[in-house]
């Protein structure tokens, strides 16, 4: 790896991210992965963006089922990002029966204990460098209990606690 990209790379350790499951339904069945490369695009109309690598084994699931769900992660939900971030490398039956999952309009599933539940139809998808710009037009959204968040920083988790000063 050259050392442009290796610098690169340790800055964006440095920017801290929420922490998401992004979950999709396609014909092999449910699908998922931990992604932090996720974010707001619009409110009007409501649109999220998460990038995803191409040479991923779920890529063209996501690609053929056009839907996605956004699941925003709560302090609790550490384990399921990590397990859905490969560790350990589980088969995704496995992977989702660690956690209660629901269905919104899209039928992907949807984290019952994740803070926040995006579930949306990919409008438009972006060719970047090696990786996929999915673009969701969200259709429904799950508000769950908890109120704080995990994000990812350093390469660790991190929760972040409501209510308690920065």
């Amino acid at each position: 790896m050259n050392e442009a990209r290796v610098r690169f790379r340790e800055a964006m350790s440095r920017l801290g991210a929420a922490v998401n499951i992004i979950t999709t339904a396609g014909a092999q069945g449910d699908t998922g992965f931990t992604a932090s490369a996720v974010c707001s695009v619009t409110d009007d109309p409501a649109t999220v963006l998460v990038c995803m690598n191409r040479a991923s084994r779920q890529h063209d699931i996501f690609q053929r089922a056009g839907v996605l769900c956004v699941n925003v992660l709560a302090p609790a939900d550490e384990e399921m990002a990590a397990i859905f971030a490969g560790q350990p490398d589980l088969p995704m039956p496995e992977r989702f029966a660690r956690g209660s999952w629901l269905r919104l309009g899209t039928g992907a599933p949807v984290l019952q204990s994740a803070a926040a539940a995006l579930d949306c139809r990919i409008s438009q998808v972006l060719e970047v460098g090696s990786h996929s710009v999915m673009f969701g037009l969200v259709q429904e959204i799950h508000l769950g209990a908890a109120t704080s968040g995990l994000i990812y920083h350093r390469r660790t988790y991190h929760r972040v606690v409501s209510g308690q000063p920065a």
